[in-house]
């Protein structure tokens, strides 16, 4: 059986772990996987948006502790120590993709636990669409395992400093009602129908101009601990080309009547 698994419909991307008798734990072999996977969705020009879910009704329960404990995780760590290359490229992290810098968006589908390490993968998407019945959690604050696969950075850059030391020092179960109340995910969905949520998501973003969408996600990410001046700036010139490419023609969509009375199915 396949570790991980990847479905493409149209410009939608799904990719899948797949380790149901560990709820989705990431092993070294898995991690290398995902970033494969990840890879091919950035490099695929047909792919505009990719959905990243859990089989069998768990996201991920965090990197395979059993699998650390029996191999040599010294050597596991320092394979993948944060180290840049001669073209400033990073290494996998722990857990796959949590350090790719992706040019296309990303949504996470959250079933059940996402937990540790899969609380991390989950916060490295773009958004997140849990289940009812799903939840967050730092529970490999119990076994002396460190968040190294992104959740120190972005946990407080999304709920801000105070709520994520409350949720990275405790190691508490976060719901996913609170999650969406303190901005942690962004939707809500019943049990078993995050993926065609996040699916669902999906498709609208592919049907929007491409390069524009990109380019205004790629601007709120690095307006990150800018000026305000210096972020406008950025945001200008990120977005110039945009405009010439593709806002032009928007425009004039529009003004032949595309869009008139909230009316998006052809735009």
């Amino acid at each position: 059986m396949d570790s991980v698994l990847v479905e493409k419909s149209g410009p939608v991307t799904t990719v899948i772990l797949n380790r149901p008798e560990v709820r989705n734990a990431v092993d070294p072999a898995t991690g290398h996987k995902l970033v494969d996977a990840f890879l091919d969705f950035e490099a695929d020009d047909n792919a505009r948006v990719a959905v990243f879910h859990g089989n069998h009704g768990a996201f991920c329960s965090g990197g395979d502790l059993k699998a650390l404990s029996a191999s040599n995780a010294k050597a596991w760590a320092e394979d993948l120590a944060f180290r840049e290359n001669g073209n400033g490229e990073l290494p996998p992290g722990p857990l796959g993709p949590s350090r790719l810098l992706l040019n296309k968006p990303v949504i996470a589908a959250v079933a059940g636990p996402a937990v540790a390490g899969g609380m991390e993968l989950a916060l490295w998407c773009d958004m997140r669409v849990m289940e009812e019945d799903a939840y967050f959690g730092v529970y490999c604050r119990r076994w002396g395992v460190p968040l190294i696969d992104g959740g120190t950075v972005r946990l407080p850059r999304i709920v801000g400093l105070g709520r994520a030391l409350d949720i990275i020092l405790t190691g508490r179960k976060v719901t996913a009602q609170e999650a969406l109340a303190i901005g942690m995910c962004e939707r809500l969905a019943p049990k078993g129908k995050s993926r065609q949520a996040a699916e669902e998501i999906a498709g609208e973003l592919s049907r929007f101009p491409q390069e524009c969408l990109r380019a205004d996600r790629l601007s709120a990410y690095r307006q990150s601990g800018l000026s305000v001046r210096e972020a406008m700036r950025q945001e200008y010139w990120g977005g110039y080309s945009c405009l010439i490419n593709e806002g032009v023609a928007g425009a004039t969509r529009f003004a032949q009547g595309k869009g008139r009375h909230g009316d998006y199915k052809e735009i």
